[in-house]
């Protein structure tokens, strides 16, 4: 059993948790994910890993609450374990592969968006430690909404908060304000942005405008997160892709976005339905 250990809500809606999972902890890497079963008769969901401690033998999850099973998830007490805890699955971050000497010549600008936020924290944490310049872009509809904004300010070299509302940081997009940042002089070599598809697809849109590479992640496709429902099914350079598998993080360029929006809205009827059922019970 994989025993919760620390729970806490980072706002209304999003959860975070700590559970031990030894083997797990052991063997993360950033970028990657796993898979939580709340019983043994629960569903199969996919979260990306938001930290992990070998030493300590724990990973870090953050759930937001959106269907049924998530509202499962949060649900759950400090003391409460999961009847299962898989992973880690999918591929590292690119840039594990590339030599310290090669890496540390980078200047990476994360683009975080809502919940997003959460596994961008293990990348910037992992290049921090190793001596990579790295700034940060937090974003959220209102101030209320934006989360590890203590922890990222450990890890990067400068934390850029924007919200959509004003009500804290930058007034607006987050594409306008990585425009912001570059027209003042910043120079950065690599882009990573991970949070709501739409966002993603107008990052990937700013970064190319701006000759800037860019990697997205399509976490948030994954169903099954084995390969064989073929729910994160997606076409990126004109091939079908699997995010699970071949994933979950892509060259933002040759992502077929709308396509991906298209798919992720797929479960939108079943998922209506199983809230007001769970509502009626």
């Amino acid at each position: 059993m994989y025993k919760i250990i620390k729970k806490e809500m980072l706002n209304p809606t999003v959860c975070r948790m700590v559970v031990e999972a030894p083997r797990l902890a052991k063997a993360a890497a950033p970028g990657q994910f796993l898979i939580v079963l709340t019983d043994s008769k629960g569903e199969r969901i996919p979260l990306t890993i938001s930290d992990y401690d070998p030493e300590k033998g724990t990973v870090t999850i953050v759930t937001q609450k959106i269907g049924v099973s998530s509202c499962n998830i949060v649900a759950m007490e400090c003391g409460d374990s999961f009847a299962g805890v898989v992973g880690p699955l999918g591929k590292a971050s690119d840039f594990m592969e590339m030599p310290l000497e090669e890496l540390r010549k980078e200047h990476f600008i994360f683009i975080a968006g809502g919940v997003g936020t959460a596994p961008v924290y293990p990348q910037a944490k992992w290049l921090h430690e190793r001596g990579v310049a790295v700034d940060v872009i937090i974003g959220a509809k209102t101030g209320d909404l934006l989360i590890y904004k203590e922890e990222m300010a450990s890890v990067c070299s400068a934390l850029h908060i924007c919200t959509d509302d004003g009500s804290e940081g930058f007034h607006g997009m987050v594409t306008a304000l990585l425009e912001k940042l570059v027209a003042e002089g910043r120079k950065y070599t690599r882009a990573v942005a991970i949070g709501p598809m739409i966002m993603m697809k107008f990052t990937t849109l700013t970064c190319r405008k701006l000759g800037l590479p860019v990697t997205v992640s399509l976490n948030t496709l994954m169903v099954d997160g084995t390969g064989m429902c073929g729910a994160c099914r997606v076409s990126v350079g004109g091939k079908t892709r699997f995010a699970c598998v071949d994933g979950p993080e892509f060259d933002g360029y040759e992502v077929d976005f709308d396509e991906a929006m298209r798919r992720q809205g797929q479960y939108r009827t079943e998922e209506r339905q199983a809230i007001e059922n769970q509502g009626r019970a």
